[in-house]
């Protein structure tokens, strides 16, 4: 009975295997595909995690030690401190019970970290040895902080011995930075005397200069004066006769207790420095919950049941974790509406993908159907079949997704390539169960152009369209930080128009196939029939086409919006290519050097008073004096204000001298001539407003009078600014020939300036990635349309060449073929990209992303239609069109026609 039902089951070969084998190609295209979907969904997470950790660190990074450090503070109860209090042992105990208060996921760098005591006021030190720039003697604060020898690079002389004081200590060892030995003139072996509390002075002996091997690190940074002195100024009137030297004299800590026997009462200290590698983006609401707890929290109510009821903490990390907060909250939207488009286009295309295989394959399911398989065993054979591919392939995608983005949480990572891959396992079984639920063997004609859509999908298309204009009317009313509908409103837009294109794709085909029934040759109107008599599931490629290029046009318009916000506001900045300023009257010469320079094409001298007085003199409005053509030349070239030549010619008739202001200066002082009091205090001229400009070139602000220089005199005519116009200035080369007579300012680097946070950058990146995706995804499911129908076209090619069909012939009918739905996917895509950048424009706010760190931005930074990714994605689609169906006709032509002409083939 074994052997017999071991005979019978053996002779039933494995689906799997069979239908691997019978289709390598398909197999290996589908392990392709959903390898690239799922890399890409893969990295997408990680990438972000990357980029926002990198602009977190960058903005901890910029503010410096001395802000992000949280310093807690122990005061003296009743200003009685004891010896005990300040030893090294009780300072280190405590300092290990505060680490143990800090909240997760706040991590402290143990090596920048540190504690110790330090005096509460400065103490003035009257050796004469030491600078005093103005008379007045130089001060000292007293600083014992525990790890000085793992913190030096080298030192000149040694480290101060650890020798227990008390109050009564006459002398202690000091160490000293080398710049603070360089700015109070400290050498080895020098004695500082500093006051004593009804005590002789305290001798401070400094033993060694140390050099910091790490200047920047919290250890040194978090109280800058450890290393670098200051040059105090005292308040009040600005002066050069109130100004003395701080410096720090680094004790031992076990000397600290001396401190005591100085007018200065000393505070116990706990440094504690972020770990900069476990600040994460995504923590960062429960990094300001823990650095708020330890400021005003339970954590510092801990801390002082450690150390006393008077510690405070100090810190500027939340301030700096609320400003990333905002920067960030500005770009997340953004970057949220590029992975919607993103995803929402490999959805569609691995979507296809499996409808091109249930329509490759109908026949066979057809057949099965008809024999008795249900749809359960149907679909779980089909879902067997596709996951033994997608499993291994998505799996190769996420391992390739981690090792080329190794930061980032691997959870999201995980969840993305599983949801790629389960799309790609059930799009097959879905649209086969959906196609066969009735069993029928012979099925109608479902040509394109006769076949009319069901109510079903008027339904959900129906459905579609109303989300659609859902999502675009939240996202042109709350912009783009508006709720998640709006982030896929350019990817729905474009799934709109594909199925509108759908629609109508019938029409054109039945209009044109009837003048071209009456032409010579039947080339063209079989390729026209051929086109209409097209399955209606390969429509769906026209779907996955308007998608992409829609999302490829979307993000190519947002970079080159944040392109040309950036031009635009270092044009605004600077007021040409290259500025040099002065404070006052340029050197004679300099303009005739700086013309001579490599890239110089023009240059436009300008004198500029800012404290000019009209009317009253109760207020100050920047005069500019120019030579009006010149001038009027470089207004347009860089379009700021641009006003025809002559109109600013002195008019000597009447006194007054005709001026440009801006539109609140014009409101100001209206049309009739007014004076003008100069910076020297005693000129006045008369002018009279009779141009009116929103920008110029010479001042970047709101309020300016430009006038002709030749109407003025003395040092208010000399120029103070020189702007040059030229293509590929370097400010290195301008500032060597300037020398320190004046500052340099480029278009090129002020540009450069407003690119301040990796979160400005990344979000760039990714929507570059978006376009490229777009761009390529577009591409893929014209390929995968292609191929599905490349049997079919093969076999008809050997038919017609039966009949005499040349190889010239067939190459022609193929393209023809192909190209009404490659053209009418390429104008569709230029159309609703255009139609889409247009749309979503006014709830798209680019100003985050381009100019972060610019003060002002002028109009914003909106949405600009880039030619480019209109125009290249769609154009790839019709070259790549052209090209398959070439290679196809010349492929075919050089393969017999015996294999294609079987009996009973149904190709």
């Amino acid at each position: 009975m074994a052997a017999a039902v071991a005979r019978r089951t053996s002779v039933v070969a494995p689906w799997v295997r069979t239908r691997l084998r019978t289709a390598p190609g398909a197999a290996l295209a589908l392990a392709l595909l959903v390898a690239l979907t799922a890399c890409l969904a893969a990295a997408l997470p990680r990438a972000v995690d990357r980029y926002a950790d990198a602009g977190l660190h960058r903005a901890v990074e910029q503010a410096g030690a001395d802000r992000t450090s949280i310093q807690l503070y122990a005061r003296p109860e009743y200003g009685i401190v004891s010896d005990m209090d300040l030893r090294p042992a009780t300072l280190g105990a405590q300092y290990e019970k505060i680490l143990a208060t800090v909240e997760r996921p706040l991590v402290v760098d143990r090596d920048q970290s540190t504690y110790g005591v330090r005096s509460s006021t400065n103490l003035e030190v009257p050796d004469p040895w030491i600078p005093r720039p103005t008379g007045t003697p130089a001060q000292v604060a007293l600083i014992a902080q525990q790890g000085l020898a793992d913190h030096v690079r080298s030192v000149r002389g040694r480290l101060p011995r650890a020798t227990p004081a008390d109050a009564m200590t006459p002398e202690v060892e000091a160490a000293v930075s080398a710049r603070t030995a360089k700015s109070l003139h400290i050498k080895v072996g020098s004695v500082i005397h500093v006051p004593g509390e009804s005590r002789a002075p305290l001798a401070v002996r400094v033993t060694g200069i140390v050099t910091p091997s790490e200047p920047s690190g919290a250890f040194w940074s978090a109280q800058p004066l450890l290393h670098e002195p200051a040059l105090i100024r005292m308040p009040g009137p600005s002066s050069d006769a109130d100004k003395y030297w701080l410096g720090a004299l680094l004790l031992a800590p076990e000397s600290a207790p001396a401190m005591l026997g100085t007018p200065a009462v000393p505070w116990r200290y706990w440094q504690l420095a972020p770990d900069l590698d476990a600040l994460h983006a995504y923590d960062v609401d429960r990094l300001k919950s823990a650095v708020a707890s330890l400021e005003s929290g339970p954590a510092l109510q801990q801390a002082r049941t450690i150390t006393g009821g008077l510690t405070d903490a100090d810190t500027d990390l939340s301030e700096i974790l609320t400003g990333y907060s905002e920067l960030r909250e500005g770009v997340a939207p953004l970057v949220a509406v590029a992975a919607f488009g993103a995803g929402t286009v490999a959805a569609v295309v691995l979507l296809m993908s499996g409808g091109l295989a249930a329509d490759r394959r109908r026949t066979e399911l057809a057949l099965l159907r008809a024999r008795g398989a249900s749809l359960r065993g149907l679909a779980g054979r089909l879902l067997a079949e596709t996951a033994t591919v997608a499993v291994p392939a998505g799996a190769l995608g996420l391992t390739a997704a981690l090792l080329t983005v190794p930061e980032g949480r691997t959870t999201y990572a995980v969840a993305a390539a599983a949801t790629v891959t389960a799309a790609a396992c059930a799009a097959l079984p879905l649209r086969a169960v959906a196609a066969h639920r009735v069993v029928r063997v012979h099925t109608g004609r479902e040509d394109v152009a006769t076949l009319r859509p069901s109510r079903r999908r008027t339904v959900a298309e129906l459905t579609l369209l109303v989300l659609a204009l859902a999502a675009v009317e939240t996202l042109r009313r709350r912009g783009s930080s508006g709720d998640e509908l709006a982030y896929v409103a350019p990817a729905l837009t474009g799934v709109i128009a594909a199925l509108v294109l759908v629609r109508l794709y019938p029409f054109p085909l039945r209009g044109l196939a009837r003048p071209a029934g009456r032409l010579r040759g039947a080339v063209a109107h079989l390729s026209l029939a051929r086109a209409g008599r097209t399955s209606a599931s390969a429509v769906l490629p026209l779907l996955a086409l308007l998608t992409a290029l829609t999302t490829a046009a979307f993000g190519g318009s947002v970079l080159t919006g944040v392109s040309e916000a950036r031009d635009q506001a270092a044009l605004l900045a600077v007021g040409a290519d290259a500025r040099v300023d002065a404070d006052g009257p340029l050197p004679r010469g300099l303009a005739a050097r700086l013309r001579h320079q490599p890239g110089v094409e023009g240059l436009t001298e300008v004198s500029i008073a800012y404290q000019a007085k009209p009317t009253d003199g109760s207020q100050s409005v920047p005069l500019v004096g120019v030579k009006p053509d010149e001038y009027a030349e470089l207004a347009r070239l860089a379009d700021l204000g641009p006003y025809a030549k002559g109109q600013l010619t002195r008019a000597r008739a009447s006194g007054a001298i005709p001026a440009l202001a801006s539109p609140s200066v014009a409101k100001t002082y209206g049309t009739r001539p007014f004076p003008v009091l100069l910076e020297d205090g005693t000129t006045t001229i008369t002018v009279r407003i009779t141009l009116v400009r929103d920008r110029t070139p010479a001042v970047n602000g709101t309020e300016f009078l430009v006038v002709d220089r030749s109407a003025l005199s003395g040092a208010s005519a000399r120029p103070t600014t020189l702007l040059l116009t030229g293509a590929g200035l370097s400010g290195k080369d301008l500032r060597k020939a300037t020398g320190s007579a004046a500052h340099v300012q480029t278009r090129s680097e002020e540009r450069a300036r407003y690119v301040n946070s990796p979160l400005q950058s990344g979000a760039e990146d990714i929507y570059t990635a978006a376009v490229a995706a777009g761009s390529g995804y577009a591409v893929l499911a014209l390929l995968l349309s292609l191929l599905r129908a490349a049997p079919e076209r093969t076999a008809l090619l050997a038919r017609l060449r039966t009949m005499g069909l040349t190889r010239s012939q067939a190459r022609h009918l193929l393209i023809l073929e192909s190209l009404p739905q490659a053209v009418l996917a390429a104008a569709g895509g230029i159309l609703t990209g255009w139609a889409t950048v247009h749309l979503l424009s006014p709830g798209i706010d680019l100003t985050t992303i381009a100019l972060a760190t610019s003060p002002s931005a002028p109009g914003g930074a909106e949405l600009r239609t880039s030619p480019a990714s209109l125009a290249i994605p769609a154009a790839a689609v019709v070259l790549v069109t052209v090209g398959v169906a070439g290679v196809q006709a010349w492929w075919s032509g050089r393969r017999g026609s015996v294999a294609e002409l079987r009996a009973g083939d149904t190709r």
